[in-house]
Order: structure tokens, then C-alpha cells, then sequence
């Protein structure tokens, strides 16, 4: 039996989220109401999904010594992940954003810094660190370090799932070793020259071999083409308190549903609901819930769909 059932590598950062009554217009002046520190970050975000849905999981990346890296840190144990090759680097501050988040809609405007000395190095991942477990999560930064974790899964007959919002120099070395891709929805577009989302999909999937290729899309769901069909998603409708982190939970109960074997009908509305539920509370991770919760929105809620992606 693998040591672990997921590991992620990739980002975290730690976020200050400025609650404001509204957006001010543009030159224009608000104040704030609140002011939260908060963890979060694509990868470490998802790994926190992922252990709190039960499985077996471990976080791989670079941590600032700094006060917001010890509150990554800090959040990181208390979810019992292990983080036995994170590293923190000396003199460095962490990873920051600084989140506007609206009050009327719960919509978020993220400002974000993450020092160069926390570049993840390739020569820093070892096969031992991957091939432990039963899948691999992984994000578009440091892209040489991701292209060697993928390679070193592939060999290993590891499934690689990644979460990739824009294009990166090189990441054409990792998307043939990636399993399963549930991009932003402008990716496939830029990096096909695709405007149509699902001739670009289907043109990624065909150009890499992938077993599921697909777009998020926010409040409106998710898209992907498996075997050849496409399977179309709503978003559940819940009173959004804040959408910060919502796609990063969305990956990680992404994560949760391939190695539990759900289908991709059942996969894509079981990380739709947990996305949501995740904005119904404060933060990247203020309302990663069970998949009880999950179950129990997905039988209940109202869901919104997008009449582009209904065909």
C-alpha cells in the first residue's frame, strides 16, 4: 500500500484579506472594514483539502522565515500534512497577497509578491519525495521543478493532476506527463490560439494524451472531455462570503475524487460543492468542509449554468 495518497508541489502563500464594503471606483477611495491574515496559496491549499476529505497527504515547496511564513507553517501542521520536504528558507519573506474582497458579491481582487529566493530548483525534487504515493498535484510555478516531479511520477505509473491559470516559459515540458488538466478558462484558449473553449480542450487533449482535459469557470462550474465527450457542470448556488480559494479547493477535492475512482460526472460535481461551500466563509481555506457537506449541498442546491457550455 503507498505511503501516501497525494502529494502536491507547488505554491503557498499567506494572504491579508481587506474586507470592503464595496469596490471604489477606479482613482477613487474606500475604507476597509477588516483586516485578516490568512494562509493559502494553489498547491498547499489543495493539500489542505485534501486532508481534511481524509486522505494521506504531503506539500512540497519553499517557505519565507518570516512572520506569513510561519503562519503557512503553523497551518500546514495543524492539518496534519506532512511537511517533512518543505523548506524554509533564511532571510526570506514568504509568498504574500493582499485580497480585496467585495462585501456585496464576495468577488475578490488579489495583488500578489512572491520573492525570487523562493524558487523551487528541479534538482531539489527526489524520486523518493513522489514515489510514495498515489498521485501527484502539481502547479504551473517553478516550472522546471513541476516538469521534473511529472516526469518522475509518469516513470512510476503515478497519475499527475495539475492546476495551471496562465502560461509559463517551459511548460511545455510538463503537460505530457500531466493525467489529468482542469485549467483556467482562459488557458486553453492562450495556449492553443483557440477561441472556441471546446475545440481548444479537445486540441489539448489530443496534442498531450491526456486521460481529462477541461476548464474551471468560476460560479458557473466546470468543463472537461473524457473518452472523447464532453461533460458540462454547474456551479451550486450558496451565499458567497468570499471566493478566494475556491479553485484551489476545487483541485483538491479534484484530487480526492480520481483516487476515490468517482466518474468525471460525479467528480466534477463533487468539487463544484466543495468550492462553493469554501465561499461561504472567510479566507483560501475558511470553509473546506467534509464530503458529507459536500453530498449534502449537491442534493439540495440550486445550480447555475452557463448557456455557452450546455451544447
Amino acid at each position: 500500500m503507498p505511503e501516501l495518497d497525494v502529494v502536491g508541489v507547488g505554491l503557498n502563500a499567506t494572504d491579508t484579506l481587506l474586507l470592503l464594503p464595496r469596490f471604489p471606483e477606479y482613482g477613487g477611495k474606500v475604507r476597509f472594514e477588516e483586516e485578516i491574515l490568512s494562509p493559502g496559496g494553489q498547491v498547499a491549499s489543495a493539500m489542505v483539502a485534501c486532508a481534511r476529505l481524509g486522505l494521506r497527504a504531503k506539500y512540497i515547496g519553499v517557505v519565507g522565515d518570516d512572520e506569513r511564513g510561519r503562519v503557512q507553517m503553523e497551518s500546514l501542521r495543524g492539518t496534519g500534512i506532512d511537511i517533512e520536504d518543505v523548506q524554509v528558507r533564511a532571510g526570506c519573506a514568504n509568498q504574500s497577497a493582499y485580497i480585496l474582497i467585495d462585501r456585496t458579491t464576495g468577488e475578490r481582487t488579489v495583488l500578489w509578491r512572491r520573492p525570487d529566493e523562493l524558487a523551487l530548483a528541479p534538482e531539489e525534487i527526489a524520486p523518493e519525495q513522489i514515489v510514495g504515493a498515489r498521485l501527484l498535484h502539481i502547479d504551473g510555478h517553478d516550472t522546471p521543478a513541476v516538469a521534473r516531479a511529472a516526469e518522475i511520477a509518469r516513470g512510476a505509473s503515478i497519475p499527475v493532476t495539475v492546476d495551471v491559470d496562465t502560461i509559463y516559459a517551459g511548460f511545455e515540458q510538463v503537460l505530457p506527463n500531466v493525467d489529468y488538466l482542469l485549467a483556467s478558462a482562459e488557458f486553453p484558449g492562450r495556449w492553443t490560439g483557440e477561441a472556441d473553449p471546446f475545440q481548444a480542450i479537445e486540441r489539448l487533449q489530443n496534442e498531450y494524451g491526456m486521460r481529462c482535459a477541461g476548464m474551471t469557470l468560476g460560479a458557473y462550474g466546470a468543463l472537461a472531455r473524457v473518452e472523447g465527450r464532453f461533460f458540462y457542470s454547474p456551479g451550486y448556488v450558496v451565499e458567497c462570503v468570499d471566493t478566494t480559494g475556491a479553485g484551489d479547493v476545487f483541485h483538491g477535492a479534484f484530487c480526492y475524487a480520481v483516487i476515490k475512482r468517482f466518474g468525471i460526472e460525479e467528480a466534477l460535481d463533487f468539487s463544484n460543492a466543495m468550492a462553493a461551500l469554501n465561499c461561504t466563509a472567510l479566507g483560501a481555506r475558511g470553509g473546506i468542509r467534509t464530503a458529507d457537506d459536500a453530498r449534502a449541498l449537491m442534493g439540495r442546491a440550486e445550480r447555475r449554468s452557463h448557456s455557452d457550455f450546455t451544447r
